[in-house]
């Protein structure tokens, strides 16, 4: 009797591992069950997998958990490393990390690249005499190519003299030129499927990937704009102005980003309707669509915000951000019932990146230009955030920057825990003898170190606990609620998207370059 029981035992364990997740008739190496007709990916940017959990345990009739309830939850998900909006969104929709996507940041350098022909609003040099003549620059990706950063629309989009240039040919490469794989959206769109996108700059234009023609339905309002009455929406109009100390547009008060994401739920609603996003034409309902949410980072970093303790519990201000995200959840899956496409669309709820620290106690600001102002001359560019990506002058004076930053007096200046460099760095990485993307160093500080002189009480971009470990929740009506607890990577979920589509996830380069599997218990065959 016990050998049968420990036979049985095993025979249902093993059928545990292969079996969909609630998924009738499952989805048997990739084909499609005849169900799933579209993807509908949202980013909300900041939320922790903590958040998520605890949102759903604190409100069990919101939005969030009636789509965990026919959800598999991803407790022990992770995003890139560095964990900023740029790779986190490649990650998500190509399934690569920076070394085959060559995305580190927004903003970054390149030692193979001429200068933008004029100079932008960030410190860059530009001029068309500096091309070809200087090679090495820092490469701009956020609202500072647009024409106007202080206007909605960009004033027009994207600036190409605010472009780094190819020196063979001094023209200049647009944010989709730069992205070295291709996208969900390419495949999905080369297959007969209708693509759509909305995030918060023009720049984003390079989820086309680089064709060029990925995404048929673009939308990007600048997010750092100067914030503008919204009558469309109830209370914003007027909206209130920012503080004329910052410059961050709509991410400096809690109720302005709302206003701001709300364009992006607007634009999704008229998708769902079978209308581009501004409701001008009618196109119908794309395969692949969706949007990234603000709300909650601008809720996690905003002074007088954040969290309450170190278990996660939300201020009163974040708690309203979430709420406003959920409420927002809401009207999306009210209007894909409305239309009768609930029961066909996959939801994916993700994060590009989380923020840090959770426990504001940890919070450590450092000002005054650093690290710049230690390494001094021997350091051509930094990104700084809550870790840093180092470029030096040369990839010779990465033996002794490091000599420098790791005595006790620097790593007490800079609160380090870890630096990457040489070959600790190239075993995460590309080598920066190899690849003109990469940084000669990078800089894991202490939990709660933000490289700022103001008054954020978080920031992202580092590869810290808080800033990695993102939400990640796969709905579908056929799915039974399933927590799973096995570690998973946004790059798994680009793979997975496609695999439910009907699509080999191998047309994506990047897949198939870092052999990037689809997420588990979701088919017969997890197999790509």
């Amino acid at each position: 009797m016990n050998v049968f029981r420990k036979a049985l035992t095993a025979l249902l364990a093993a059928s545990l591992l292969v079996a969909p997740a609630g998924f009738a008739g499952g989805n048997n190496d990739g084909d499609r069950d005849g169900k799933i007709e579209r993807v509908l990916l949202i980013s909300v940017d900041g939320l922790h997998a903590l958040d998520l959990s605890n949102y759903v345990s604190a409100h069990p009739n919101s939005t969030l958990a009636f789509l965990s309830g026919h959800g598999v939850t991803y407790t022990n998900n992770s995003t890139s490393s560095p964990s900023d909006s740029f790779p986190g969104l490649a990650s998500l929709v190509t399934g690569g990390s920076p070394t085959t996507t060559g995305f580190w940041y927004d903003v970054t350098y390149n030692r193979a690249l001429s200068p933008p022909a004029q100079s932008t609003p960030l410190p860059i040099t530009g001029g068309l005499n500096l091309c070809p003549s200087v090679i090495g620059t820092p490469v701009a990706m956020d609202e500072s190519i647009d024409f106007d950063l202080t206007a909605l629309d960009g004033g027009g989009g994207i600036n190409s003299n605010f472009l780094p240039r190819d020196p063979s040919t001094c023209k200049p490469i647009f944010p989709h030129q730069y992205l070295r794989v291709n996208t969900i959206f390419e495949v999905v769109r080369a297959n007969g499927g209708r693509t759509a996108w909305v995030d918060k700059h023009p720049s984003y234009e390079w989820t086309n990937g680089p064709s060029g023609k990925g995404v048929q339905d673009f939308y990007g309002p600048e997010i750092n704009s100067i914030p503008v009455p919204l009558p469309q929406f109830a209370g914003c109009n007027p909206v209130p102005f920012p503080d004329p100390g910052f410059d961050d547009g709509w991410t400096t008060d809690l109720n302005n980003i709302k206003c701001y994401d709300s364009l992006h739920v607007a634009a999704i609603l008229n998708q769902i309707d079978g209308f581009t996003h501004d409701g001008a034409k009618k196109v119908g309902i794309p395969t692949l669509f969706g949007m990234n949410f603000q709300a909650v980072s601008v809720g996690e970093k905003l002074a007088g915000n954040g969290y309450s303790d170190v278990l996660g519990t939300p201020s009163e201000g974040l708690a309203g951000e979430l709420d406003f995200v959920d409420q927002s959840l809401g009207q999306i899956v009210s209007e894909l019932k409305k239309t009768g496409h609930y029961d066909s669309t996959l939801i994916i709820i993700s994060a590009k990146h989380g923020q840090s620290p959770i426990d504001v106690q940890k919070l450590t600001p450092i000002g005054g230009g650093q690290p710049a102002t230690l390494i001094g001359a021997s350091e051509a560019f930094d990104i700084s955030d809550d870790g840093s990506l180092i470029w030096l002058t040369s990839p010779s004076l990465t033996s002794s920057v490091v000599s420098l930053l790791s005595n006790p007096q620097s790593q007490q200046t800079l609160g380090i825990q870890e630096i990457f460099a040489g070959q600790s760095l190239e075993n995460k990485f590309n080598s920066p003898l190899n690849d003109p993307r990469t940084p000669d160093i990078i800089l894991k500080v202490n939990t709660g170190v933000i490289f700022t002189g103001g008054s954020k009480i978080a920031e992202h971009g580092g590869l810290n606990e808080d800033d990695i470990h993102t939400a990640l929740l796969v709905s579908f009506p056929g799915f039974s609620p399933q927590t799973v607890k096995t570690p998973t990577s946004n790059q798994q979920v680009a793979p997975t998207i496609l695999k439910f589509l009907g699509i080999d996830p191998n047309e994506l380069q990047a897949v198939k370059k870092e052999q990037i599997k689809v997420l588990p218990f979701l088919f017969q065959n997890d197999d790509n």
